[in-house]
């Protein structure tokens, strides 16, 4: 029969499939001190070599769409011409992070490792303790932090009533107030989420940062379109309308107190009647202060608006660049701290493999296997032998949970 038929692609699959499992659990079998394990006094970083060949239980899945020759490395070196060592930080990741030698458990002040403190730049030579993008995240974030918070203490005095003409504001341009302030206070909000990635590299909070500017964003366009909209297309006649059916009377009587005039064109059209404005009043009507006045705040408003907004887009170019570099460990393969092996896992492990040969090969294949693994690894047979209850397929010992770590 053809190679190339579909029986044959199928049994070929097949093949290869039962090969991948036999080579996974072929390491088992095989003394725990050729697998890379040592005693707890050997974990030392000086001791442990980077170009160990053998297969670690830590690495529990290796992608069959890379070659052996990108997995390998013979044929592409890292860039510079650095090679990693352990202890160090390392460079490249994606191919590069599933090559046989590579390290998936960081040393001891590795900057790989999650929260990235410590250890030495091979670059430089210096102490590091931020990368280039959590700097840029850094500073970003400060621009964000401030003219959030300057434009959250504009609106906070314009509702205290402390700037002049603040009051004409409150009442004629509410609704941009109220969007403006809501903008104010999600961008102070957004920026403290952002701190709290920034500062403890948290690729969670920086997530949730990224798409709170956006939301930033949208209310901050919201009031600069009004804006925009209202000054340029027809304000005359949305200042009439205002006047007559939008302000009421208080609201024209605030306005009228603001400006020091008298009715919409004249004291006799459309003037609440007050101290100051009455039917022989000299003071001049509100239409021309009053839309001067909101020529004036409602350009500037607008064109304040837009220049944060430009500015704010570029943060979110960083958020989106930098958020998931605050550290060096992204795409280089390492396994987080919640599933790396410890001693206890390995005796675990070891144990429950032992009792499978047992039922296989019989107690005395499983002793040998048992006492050569307790030999290398440090660990007491009484550790290990320990009673065993099933449960749904799966194995709790307790005495292994109860050891102090």
């Amino acid at each position: 029969m053809d190679n190339s038929s579909p029986h044959s692609s199928r049994r070929n699959s097949f093949a290869g499939s039962a090969y991948s499992q036999a080579a996974s659990t072929r390491h088992i079998l095989s003394d725990p001190a050729d697998m890379g394990y040592a005693t707890p006094k050997t974990l030392a970083p000086s001791s442990l070599r980077a170009d160990t060949t053998g297969v670690s239980l830590s690495v529990n899945y290796v992608p069959h769409k890379f070659s052996d020759a990108m997995l390998g490395g013979s044929t592409r070196k890292r860039r510079n011409n650095v090679e990693s060592t352990f202890g160090l930080p390392k460079f490249g990741g994606g191919v590069d992070a599933f090559k046989s030698g590579e390290s998936r458990i960081p040393g001891l002040n590795d900057e790989d490792d999650a929260g990235g403190l410590g250890g030495k730049n091979p670059r430089t030579g210096r102490r590091s303790r931020w990368t280039r993008f959590k700097w840029i995240l850094f500073f970003a974030n400060i621009l964000l932090s401030g003219y959030a918070i300057v434009a959250l203490i504009f609106c906070l005095l314009t509702w205290f009533n402390i700037w002049n003409h603040a009051d004409i504001v409150r009442v004629g341009n509410r609704p941009e107030l109220v969007l403006s302030t809501i903008a104010a206070s999600l961008g102070i909000f957004t920026s403290l989420i952002g701190w709290a990635g920034i500062l403890l590299n948290n690729r969670g909070f920086l997530a949730w940062y990224t798409l709170l500017l956006w939301i930033c964003l949208a209310f901050m366009c919201a009031p600069g379109y009004i804006t925009y909209k209202k000054r340029t297309f027809n304000l005359e006649g949305k200042i009439n309308a205002q006047w007559s059916r939008g302000l009421g009377s208080d609201g024209r009587l605030r306005i009228q107190d603001e400006l020091q005039c008298c009715g919409y064109f004249s004291p006799f059209i459309e003037a609440t009647v007050s101290a100051t404005c009455y039917a022989r009043s000299v003071l001049p009507g509100c239409k021309l202060p009053y839309m001067t006045f909101e020529r004036r705040i409602l350009q500037r408003w607008y064109i304040v608006v837009f220049s944060v907004i430009a500015l704010h887009i570029g943060i979110i170019i960083t958020a989106l660049l930098c958020s998931n570099h605050v550290t060096y460990r992204f795409g280089k393969g390492m396994m987080p701290k919640a599933y790396r092996l410890s001693m206890d896992s390995m005796a675990v492990v070891m144990d429950n493999y032992a009792q499978q040969l047992a039922q296989q090969h019989g107690p005395e294949a499983a002793k040998d296997i048992l006492a050569r693994s307790t030999l290398n690894m440090n660990l007491s047979t009484s550790e290990l032998s320990t009673p065993v209850t099933t449960i749904h397929g799966h194995a709790k010992y307790e005495s292994l949970t109860s050891r102090p770590n």
